[in-house]
Formats: C-alpha cells, sequence, structure tokens
C-alpha cells in the first residue's frame, strides 16, 4: 500500500523555516506515495485569506507539490458534526458551560489539581450537573463546549497502543489529559476531533508532525477507537529553532519564508537554512 502524508497548517500567519522542515519532511517520507497538503482553518477569528494564498505560494516555491484536491477544515463542518453525534451515542459527550475564569477558580479552591501536557486538569464542574438543567442552558443558548468523558470512553475502548517510527510501540494514555474539549459554540470542532477524522477520510497512513504534538497522539488514539477509524503509524520529528535555542514561531517575522524570499534567498538556500537534510 502506498504511504499517504500529509502537512497540515493553520493560516494565521505566514509559514516560516519550521514549517519548511515539516513540510520536506512529510513529503520525504511519502516515498513516492501520495504527499497531501490540508488547511487547518477552523479558527474563524484567527484565519486570514492572505495566509492561506502564501502557504500555497511558499511550497511551491520551495519546490513542493501535493495531490489534490486541498482539504479546507472549515468546509467540513458537517463529518466533525457526524463525529460528535456518534460519541453522544456512546453517551460520551457533556455540554460544559465554564469560562476559563470559572475552571481557575475552582482549581485554586480545591488546593491543588492534576497536571496533564496541557497544564491542569479540567475538574469537572460541568459533568456533575443534572442532565436536564445542561439541557436547558443548551437550549437557552448558553454558550458552551463540549466535553469527552475521557474516563468512560477509555472504559469503552480497552487497551490502545500506538506507534511512533522513532520511539517504538506506546501505550495510549489519554487520560493524561482528563476531559478534553472537541468542540464549543463558536468553534463547532477541535483540533484533536479535526485531524483525527480529517486523516481518516484522507487516507492517511503516515502523520508526520513535530514532537510538541507527540502527546496529543494519545488522544487522537482514543478518537480512532470510539470512531472506528483507521489508525496511521506516526512519526514525530524534532522541533527547528533558531540559534537562540528558541522554536520557530509565527511572530519570528524575520524568519518568514516571505520574508527570506524578498530577502534575496533562493529555494536552495533556505531548505538549507531550515536544516533540511532528510534527517528525522
Amino acid at each position: 500500500m502506498d504511504t499517504v502524508t500529509r502537512f497540515a497548517p493553520s493560516p494565521t500567519g505566514y509559514l516560516h523555516l519550521g514549517h519548511a522542515y515539516s513540510a520536506l519532511f512529510a513529503a520525504e517520507q511519502a516515498d513516492g506515495g501520495r504527499f497531501l497538503l490540508r488547511i487547518e482553518d477552523i479558527d474563524g477569528g484567527r484565519c486570514r485569506p492572505e495566509f492561506d494564498a502564501a502557504i500555497a505560494e511558499d511550497l511551491q516555491w520551495l519546490g513542493l507539490s501535493w495531490a489534490a484536491p486541498v482539504r479546507r477544515q472549515s468546509k467540513h463542518m458537517e463529518d466533525y458534526a457526524t463525529a460528535l453525534e456518534t460519541l453522544a451515542g456512546h453517551g460520551l459527550i457533556y455540554p460544559c458551560f465554564c469560562t476559563r475564569k470559572d475552571i481557575q477558580a475552582e482549581i485554586a479552591a480545591a488546593g491543588r489539581a492534576p497536571h496533564g501536557p496541557d497544564g491542569p486538569l479540567y475538574p469537572g464542574t460541568c459533568r456533575r450537573l443534572a442532565a436536564t438543567e445542561a439541557a436547558e442552558r443548551v437550549a437557552a443558548g448558553a454558550a458552551h463546549a463540549l466535553r469527552l468523558m475521557t474516563d468512560d470512553a477509555v472504559r469503552q475502548a480497552g487497551p490502545l497502543h500506538w506507534h511512533d517510527r522513532t520511539e517504538g510501540t506506546q501505550e495510549a494514555r489519554p487520560d493524561l489529559f482528563g476531559d478534553v474539549v472537541l468542540a464549543r459554540k463558536d468553534t463547532p470542532t477541535s483540533y484533536h476531533l479535526a485531524v483525527t477524522v480529517d486523516d481518516h477520510l484522507q487516507g492517511v497512513t503516515l502523520v508526520t508532525r513535530g514532537m510538541d504534538l507527540f502527546e496529543a497522539t494519545h488522544v487522537h488514539c482514543l478518537l480512532q477507537a470510539l470512531l472506528d477509524l483507521d489508525m496511521p503509524d506516526y512519526h514525530h520529528h524534532r522541533l527547528l529553532t533558531g540559534a537562540d535555542g528558541k522554536r520557530f514561531a509565527k511572530r519570528d517575522r524575520s524568519e518568514t519564508l516571505r520574508a527570506l524570499r524578498d530577502a534575496g534567498h533562493t529555494p536552495a538556500r533556505v531548505r538549507a537554512m531550515a536544516g533540511w537534510e532528510g534527517a528525522a
């Protein structure tokens, strides 16, 4: 079976050297199979059309090409709604009306809170609401998120494992994240849900991404099991850093591919600056 990989940036800024490395890595790992481009534009408040257009322009300038069509998450909200309905049918979703301030206050009142990869875990405040009260608040239009009942989900799914090409077989520990948010009223899907559904629907067989997303795979593995989705292989690559040792970010405007190109650098030079030597 041919390998299918993808590069999936968000159009919230111009691509930088770290993006260049990640895109080149994904394209190489396709190894004669299919390399896809996905635009992860679910954050309508931060995504911009000019950044979307610049992504394709910058990648083509680097010498990359990809299989059509480009999938834009904002055009496929019905796919994520279907996944949420499936999880709700399993009794694994509940509405959460807490603001960040509410959550911080409850954690402070408790004196301490377990920590996960993303910080303190949600204390489960709204999970204790009566179903009738929660339904009435949703019907009244109250702002809310949809959270996964992670402990119940883990019990339903049973023991799970996933494979990373550099770190080997991993035991899935989605409990480390607590009751993760899968959707919000104003953004009807989350990163975790959208990428899991997308990878399945696009037939991705190898997910390549930075080591900063390694832990997220625990959650994605659980969602794959609950939604009966294909589980790809994974390869989490190193993160590119600048001379100061900090990873590249979109705020580093001088290191964007557009700025480097405008400064007269060639594609070959930028590929070298991105440290592209085909290494993990």
